[in-house]
């Protein structure tokens, strides 16, 4: 094996089954994501998104990035069988507490609130959040 370091970057790629462009919109009010690319079904060549694309879904995203802070999420309305969201959570690192408050709350609405917003012997505040559309994040501020 070689003893050449590599650069590598790994984004997360998530599908939201038809409900992509209102994850975008929920992440840019709740997160102040930024759109970097968004793409439409209708906008690739035909027959490349192969035999399980559900009818009428010409308009949806076939693939968007967007930039939260430092970090970029990939997401697309997807093109199977819908799939539950497990296994993996995102961690959110906040400069502060009442910034995590702020994004804890954010993506509290309309989600469900699995460990509150607190005070723990890691971090001066770290909770845990499902947002609406399944995905689990941690919310987390560094112990200095």
């Amino acid at each position: 094996m070689s003893t050449a370091k590599t650069e590598y970057t790994i984004h997360p790629y998530l599908d939201f089954w038809g409900r992509c462009e209102e994850a975008v919109e929920f992440y840019r009010q709740a997160l102040g994501a930024e759109l970097v690319m968004l793409m439409r079904y209708r906008d690739a060549p035909p027959g490349s998104c192969g035999p399980t694309l559900p009818p009428n879904w010409s308009d949806k995203v076939m693939h968007a990035r967007i930039r939260i802070g430092n970090s970029t999420i990939l997401l697309s309305d997807g093109c199977a069988e819908k799939q539950e969201l497990c296994g993996f959570s995102l961690s959110l690192t906040a400069p502060s507490p009442a910034e995590a408050e702020k994004l804890f709350a954010a993506l509290s609405k309309g989600g469900q609130v699995q460990m509150p917003l607190g005070k723990t012997f890691f971090s001066p505040a770290f909770g845990m959040v499902k947002d609406p559309f399944g995905l689990h994040w941690m919310v987390y501020v560094e112990q200095s």
